[in-house]
């Protein structure tokens, strides 16, 4: 230890990682002055300071103009992203004590007390959607080094999934009802699965409606969306693409779906409206706008597609989600086994035909008929 007085006071010096640490203790006494010094080692070694000292995290609050910011930034193509986080940012500061929360002391019982207080108001959906916006916040914190670690919390059991599937009959009755362009648009989610917020930017450089090299379909190009295996290329079926042959002839509007205006694409809010009265309509009040993907991943499992094949088509970010469209049924897996048969089948009967050519009669059948010895030499 360096100890020395300058003044009426002691101040301590040493090197720490290269570093040169010169502070004063503002004490008199040589014994107090060392036990400073080595508080502050001590503090060092454990990593709670910096070379002098750390600043203290911010509140949940005094960080919210900082992860919107970021979330602008990185999400200034989806302003409903946007909104989405400013909503429920804004629900986890109405209460108190984790707004007011440094971020390096959110722990669980901070967060377990705010989920108490929110499932007394809202559904488990609303109260996972909040803490999955309270996480995205603290992994945010922790990869600017503005706290050390983010407390691990679960989600709350319960929430509904939208898994309402139409009916082809259901289908047929909501075309017959719905507005042209809510049903083309429904038409498209049904048949492609595109989620809404894809299907109603979709322009006319996105379409193909002719194939393209070996393909034998046309198919429409989704530039980006909500996960990053979003950007595909999804076929048509042929009454999507009639029904875009019809929409193109009388376009105005470089987007499918256009506005009331023609400048851009329709909004979110115009076929949520649509739908909603559409669904009041036909008594259908679980049919969300969502339903049509999901009916589409449905029909695409029980069509005999694998999970990798649905997570490729809907753009999901893992084989996980695309694996609750796959229900083998009894029926289903007899129809594996018989092109699981027939795929051995032909390839035993393709390993023999190999063989069979190898065989010296084959080999016979190819000599001259002015050799007759070299045939009786081959057998």
């Amino acid at each position: 230890m360096a100890i020395f007085k300058r003044g009426n006071v002691y101040w301590y010096h040493f090197v720490w990682k290269g570093v040169h640490v010169q502070k004063s203790t503002r004490q008199g006494t040589v014994r107090v002055a060392d036990q400073i010094e080595a508080a502050h080692k001590t503090r060092l070694a454990k990593g709670e300071v910096g070379i002098f000292e750390k600043k203290l995290a911010p509140t949940l609050r005094e960080f919210e103009k900082r992860f919107m910011d970021s979330v602008k930034t990185r999400c200034a193509e989806k302003p409903a992203t946007v909104r989405f986080y400013e909503s429920k940012f804004a629900r986890l500061l109405e209460f108190t004590p984790l707004a007011d929360g440094r971020l390096d002391q959110i722990d669980e019982a901070l967060i377990e007390s705010f989920v108490q207080h929110r499932r007394k108001a809202v559904s488990p959906a609303s109260v996972n959607r909040e803490l999955a916006t309270l996480r995205k916040s603290l992994r945010l914190a922790l990869r600017w080094h503005l706290i050390d670690r983010v407390s691990m919390f679960s989600m709350l059991d319960g929430e509904r999934e939208r898994s309402f599937v139409l009916s082809y009959a259901l289908e047929d009755a909501y075309f017959e009802t719905a507005p042209r362009q809510l049903k083309d648009a429904a038409m498209l989610m049904l048949d492609t699965g595109l989620r809404v917020g894809e299907a109603r930017v979709v322009s006319w450089p996105d379409i193909h409606l002719e194939p393209v090299g070996d393909a034998r379909l046309g198919y429409v190009h989704v530039r980006s969306g909500k996960s990053k295996n979003a950007k595909r290329n999804v076929p048509l079926t042929a009454r999507v693409r009639s029904m875009l042959l019809t929409r193109r002839a009388a376009a105005k509007s470089r987007y499918v779906f256009a506005d009331a205006d023609g400048i851009g694409p329709v909004s979110i809010y115009t076929l949520e409206g649509q739908h909603s009265r559409v669904r009041k309509a036909l008594n259908i009040p679980e049919c969300v706008i969502h339903s049509f993907r999901h009916t589409f991943g449905t029909r695409l499992g029980e069509s005999g597609a694998d999970a990798f094949t649905i997570m490729r088509i809907m753009g999901h970010s893992s084989v996980t989600v695309s694996q609750k469209y796959v229900h083998p049924t009894p029926e289903g897996m007899e129809r594996a086994f018989k092109r699981f048969e027939a795929m051995n089948t032909k390839a035993t009967k393709k390993l023999a035909d190999a063989k069979k050519r190898l065989l010296p009669a084959t080999i016979s059948a190819t000599v001259s008929e002015d050799q007759p010895e070299l045939v009786d030499q081959a057998l």
